[in-house]
């Protein structure tokens, strides 16, 4: 099932393990290739301290702006295989630890989804720097739906450690 006309959402990236830049940069080109899906904009890569478990590498971020005629449940699908692609089991893994690719659906149409699976717009994101300074690079202005403005989210949080990788 499709939405009929395309809409837009936001995707997070991230991830700790091995070539992460590569990964990103392989993940932000298999983005279009999900149906009915076109990557509009993309964020620079960013090098951001762990958040929930410390005791890790760095991860590398970024976000990306799609235009999609799929179903929020359809684009979640299609990110988790993406995920999958790259050897993520979410099954086995630790709770903010340690992984090679993170694709999360941010915010999606202005829709606000709370289902088993399936919670937009994404939980926390509103806390967390490592989500809002790519996302903010690519829309400052974007309306998350019940939490605000991405600009003025960014600006309540500690941004501390989060730097442009070239």
């Amino acid at each position: 099932m499709s939405t009929g006309a395309p809409v837009h959402a936001w995707v997070g990236l991230g991830g700790n393990l091995g070539d992460v830049r590569a990964t990103l940069e392989e993940a932000l080109a298999l983005l279009p290739t999900l149906p009915h899906t076109e990557l509009l904009r993309r964020s620079a890569i960013y090098r951001t301290p762990p958040w929930g478990n410390t005791r890790q590498p760095p991860f590398l971020n970024a976000a990306a702006e799609l235009r999609t005629g799929l179903a929020p449940a359809e684009l979640l699908a299609g990110l988790l295989a993406l995920e999958r692609r790259f050897g993520r089991d979410r099954a086995s893994e630790q709770r903010w630890g340690p992984r090679r690719l993170d694709l999360d659906l941010l915010v999606f149409a202005g829709q606000r989804i709370d289902e088993p699976g399936l919670s937009i717009p994404h939980p926390r994101m509103h806390e967390r720097a490592f989500v809002l300074v790519p996302l903010a690079e690519i829309a400052p202005e974007l309306q998350v739906p019940g939490q605000g403005r991405v600009a003025d989210l960014l600006a309540a949080v500690d941004t501390g450690g989060i730097e442009a990788i070239p």
